[in-house]
């Protein structure tokens, strides 16, 4: 038995799966609900207002565009009022549950138009379902930056966030399913195949039912998962200056521009496939009744790729796993440049199969730089309080919600706007004709040239310049271990002291000079330094685990005050 599993044996946690598996299954529930709404939205609204409402691409445009202006102002003041609660249940976890009805509500609501046609009453749509969107958006931001908030604080150590952000992926997964699943079925119970066949009220049923399921995963993962009290949190005055250096500050840290341009070019990638694969389905493969199907075996894909992800990750890093697993990603997109409408085998069962291929080939591969990014996204709070000396995870998170649900919905916005332009016919307007081939003609090569460019062109471009900036980020396992243990140090005794070496590595991680740096500033204090032991951990990164671990375990104050011990009286207690 180590060391460590001694120490949770002493606060009362027995057992691998209740200590390593259950803490993360309750982390993960919310996933369900996160992931499931965003794609379903990302693979159907603009197809809904487009198709059932009949607004033109253009006009459905506007609705998705102020929903990410909104999401883009909303979101830096949730990150700050979380960091900024002080509660006996933790900063961030009491959001989730009063989000939660809301989030429901907004969410059903997308999908009933309560009878607005977009052709003769397209401005009054657009009001309806921008409000309803900016409701779905401030509710999701209310969950998501305060559930992304918790985990690096729910999982200290580097191996451990792993392990969390692997049962995450499996539950992105998880809420894709009965997504999609349940969307198939009752389309195909009322007889609509293709969602932009007039089908509101299946959609409005999918809606509500879903609401249901995604109630149900948010509350189990508030009930179930367990913060710090922050009721000792000290509070500076809240204003516009205050406002403005909380994010200034994050903008300084290197490791976090790193890591948002690339996010950004990767969730790009990723939005414009999801949000023009539709379209492509429909018009260039003419395979919409397989819609379906296509999207459940993309995610049996991205979940099957999770062994070897974390596989790939816990003995290579997480940057090899990106380098290596990506490139599939790109093949994934090149094969929808492949299939051409006008071909006679256009929708056959060759078709199928290669664009079956596709849909293995693109979710495997994304998941290759998607799990690298998803682990390296929790570090940079570390990176920051290592700058700040100051816990500021709901800021940092913000940026996070801002990269998936901005994004997004920017993207959305974009798809449709480029889609109109290049002259894609929607709704009524489109009319079906057959030619000598017997074949359906529906859009113009223009469209469908814009449409090769949305779900092909415009993701391989933003997939390589992601795999570059990946590249440039430097921080590795030891790397992150060795700043934790001396913000750990700084924050135990006042003062900390740093080889040369380790002074260098924080100032190429952080971009700043190491006496900018709240590690570098002399408190009070008796300076300590830091020296890994001969198993290449740290003994003070040992006592923050086991505090977490005692809190996750559900533990009182005083037990948890017991866990904080120092690891000499931890082993006394051992009997070593």
């Amino acid at each position: 038995m180590t060391l460590e599993q001694k120490i949770l044996k002493v606060i009362g946690v027995k057992g691998t799966f209740k200590k390593d598996v259950v803490p993360m299954i309750n982390y993960s529930s919310a996933n369900i609900t996160t992931s499931g709404s965003g794609y379903v939205i990302s693979l159907y609204f603009s197809l809904f207002l487009t198709g059932v409402v009949d607004l033109k691409p253009e006009q459905a445009a506007i609705v998705t565009f102020i929903a990410g202006i909104w999401d883009a102002v909303i979101d830096p003041f949730i990150g700050i009022i979380t960091d900024r609660t002080r509660s006996k249940y933790g900063r961030h976890r009491r959001y989730i549950l009063w989000a939660t009805p809301l989030y429901a509500v907004s969410f059903a609501l997308l999908w009933n138009s309560y009878g607005l046609d977009g052709r003769e009453r397209p401005m009054q749509a657009i009001i309806y379902f921008t409000a309803i969107y900016l409701l779905y958006k401030t509710a999701y931001s209310f969950v998501d930056v305060p559930h992304v908030a918790m985990l690096p604080e729910l999982a200290p150590d580097y191996d451990l966030r792993t392990q969390y952000n692997s049962v995450g992926y499996i539950f992105n997964s998880v809420g894709m399913f009965p997504s999609f699943i349940l969307t198939m079925i009752v389309l195909k119970i009322f007889g609509f195949d293709d969602p932009e066949s007039g089908a509101e009220f299946p959609m409005l049923l999918v809606g509500i039912i879903l609401a249901v399921v995604y109630t149900f995963s948010l509350i189990y993962t508030f009930r179930k998962t367990r913060e710090k009290p922050s009721l000792d949190l000290v509070l500076e005055k809240f204003d516009l200056k205050y406002f403005l250096r909380e994010y200034a500050l994050v903008i300084k840290n290197k490791a976090f521009r790193q890591y948002f341009t690339m996010s950004l070019f990767y969730n790009t990638a990723c939005n414009f496939y999801r949000s023009s694969l539709v379209f492509y389905i429909r018009y260039i493969a003419r395979l919409i009744r397989l819609y379906g199907i296509f999207t459940i075996v993309e995610g049996a894909a991205e979940t099957s790729a999770f062994p070897f992800n974390y596989a790939m990750t816990m003995k290579h890093g997480k940057k090899k796993c990106a380098n290596v697993v990506t490139p599939l990603m790109i093949l994934g997109f090149a094969i929808c440049l492949l299939m051409n409408p006008t071909d006679k085998n256009s929708g056959s069962i060759i078709w199928t199969v290669i664009l079956m291929l596709g849909a293995l080939f693109y979710p495997f591969g994304k998941s290759g730089i998607g799990y690298t990014a998803t682990n390296i996204f929790p570090d940079i709070s570390d990176i920051d309080e290592a700058i700040t000396g100051r816990r500021r995870e709901g800021v940092i998170g913000t940026f996070n919600t801002l990269i998936k649900t901005c994004v997004s919905t920017s993207v959305q916005s974009l798809v449709l706007v480029i889609l109109g332009a290049f002259g894609l016919a929607t709704g009524s307007e489109v009319t079906d004709y057959e030619n000598s081939t017997g074949l359906l003609y529906q859009q113009s090569d223009s469209a469908l040239l814009g449409v090769r460019l949305c779900v092909a062109i415009i993701p391989i471009v933003c997939t390589l310049i992601s795999l570059f900036l990946l590249h440039k980020f430097q921080m590795n396992k030891g790397d992150h271990r060795m700043i934790c243990a001396a913000i750990a140090t700084k924050h135990k005794y006042g003062n900390v002291t740093l080889t040369a070496e380790q002074i260098k590595v924080v100032e190429n991680i952080t971009g700043q000079k190491f006496e900018k740096t709240w590690l570098g500033q002399n408190n009070e204090g008796e300076a300590h330094g830091i020296e890994a032991n001969e198993s290449g951990e740290y003994d003070i990164l040992l006592e923050k685990e086991a505090e977490m671990a005692a809190i996750r375990a559900g533990k009182k104050l005083d037990e948890v005050d017991a866990a904080k011990a120092s690891l000499e009286k931890v082993r006394d207690a051992l009997g070593e």
